[in-house]
């Protein structure tokens, strides 16, 4: 069993920054690559930015340029600095594991980021 542990949301205004924190514990070594999804009220959930075992990272298009996920192996952590955030970014963010099969298991509580205009 993989746990993961998110902190970091809160209220910012629009053009701030937050940083948001996934931690791991348990079965690390099951983990094929960590994502950051997000979901809006009325929306449908989508994937952010993800980080593969071997780093490589991928960002959707609303948010590159504005968005920096990096990993600290040694603390078993993902980051996700947000920066310019902007009201459309209100959503709640779930960090969340890949299992190398395909299939994505093991997800955070969510933490709510809300960007104020």
């Amino acid at each position: 069993q993989v746990q993961l542990v998110e902190s970091g949301g809160g209220l910012v205004q629009a053009g701030g920054s937050l940083r948001l924190s996934c931690a791991a514990s348990g079965s690390i070594f099951s983990i094929n690559s960590i994502g950051w999804y997000r979901q809006a009220p009325g929306m449908q959930r989508e994937l952010v930015a993800s980080i593969t075992n071997d780093g490589n990272i991928h960002y959707i298009d609303s948010v590159k340029g504005r968005f920096t996920l990096s990993r600290d192996n040694a603390k078993n952590t993902v980051y996700l600095q947000m920066n310019s955030l902007k009201p459309e970014d209100t959503a709640i963010y779930h960090c969340a594991a890949e299992d190398g099969l395909g299939y994505i298991p093991w997800w955070g509580q969510g933490t709510q980021v809300t960007v104020s205009s």
